[in-house]
């Protein structure tokens, strides 16, 4: 995202911040709308809700606010999944998917790579782990029990 840039200076951001999260918002949005808009994604079922969870997934793993997952960014997002990986192999990851060889992936080389045909190590594990995330855990404490349930 050209032109979207945080000033490093100023570490607590605040209002600065607040309207940067709203203009990359705003880009994002309009991304996603063009991959409404396209006939190529016209089949694809909960298009839609799909799009709202990828760029949550995407603006959730871009830490410095770049506008990009570059190095560090996939790396902290393995670490995160447990899948850490070596500067080699995220690299690779980067590079399978990155279409302006900036070395990073844009908001847009992302959704191609999460809605496209192609299977690249990085959309298996974010599948993955968007699969293991929708398990309900119980809340709350067990239930008691007494001598009289035992078998």
């Amino acid at each position: 995202m050209p032109g979207m840039k945080i000033d490093k200076a100023n570490p607590q951001g605040g209002k600065v911040l607040g309207e940067y999260l709203t203009r990359m918002n705003a880009e994002l949005d309009e991304i996603n709308k063009q991959f409404l808009e396209d006939e190529f994604f016209q089949d694809d079922e909960d298009l839609q809700e799909k799009l709202e969870s990828y760029k949550k997934t995407f603006i959730e793993y871009d830490i410095d606010k770049s506008g990009d997952l570059n190095i560090m960014d996939i790396k902290y997002m393995m670490e995160k999944l447990g899948q850490a990986k070596t500067h080699l192999e995220l690299k690779k990851m980067i590079t399978e998917v990155d279409t302006t060889s900036t070395g990073a992936i844009n908001y847009t080389d992302f959704i191609k790579m999460m809605l496209g045909p192609k299977s690249s190590v990085l959309k298996l594990i974010l599948l993955f782990e968007e699969k293991m995330k929708s398990k309900e855990t119980p809340k709350g404490l067990p239930p008691k029990k007494d001598l009289s349930m035992l078998p």
